[in-house]
């Protein structure tokens, strides 16, 4: 069975290249949760990129 506590729920996780902000993202994520991932370091998109590999969350992205 699929935990999806936070389905239907948009969350921003500050500090998520790495540690602790990476693993909160990771498990919003796995719960069903839309995840924006902010970081000042650019390893942030690494992060996200990891998430989405790991088919974790429903994703949508925009450059602009």
């Amino acid at each position: 069975m699929t935990n999806t506590r936070h389905e239907g729920t948009t969350a921003v996780v500050t500090g998520a290249a790495q540690g602790i902000g990476e693993a909160t993202a990771r498990r919003l994520a796995a719960q069903g949760a839309s995840v924006v991932l902010t970081d000042l370091s650019p390893r942030v998109a690494e992060a996200a990129e990891r998430i989405r590999a790991a088919g974790e969350a429903p994703w949508r992205s925009r450059r602009t």
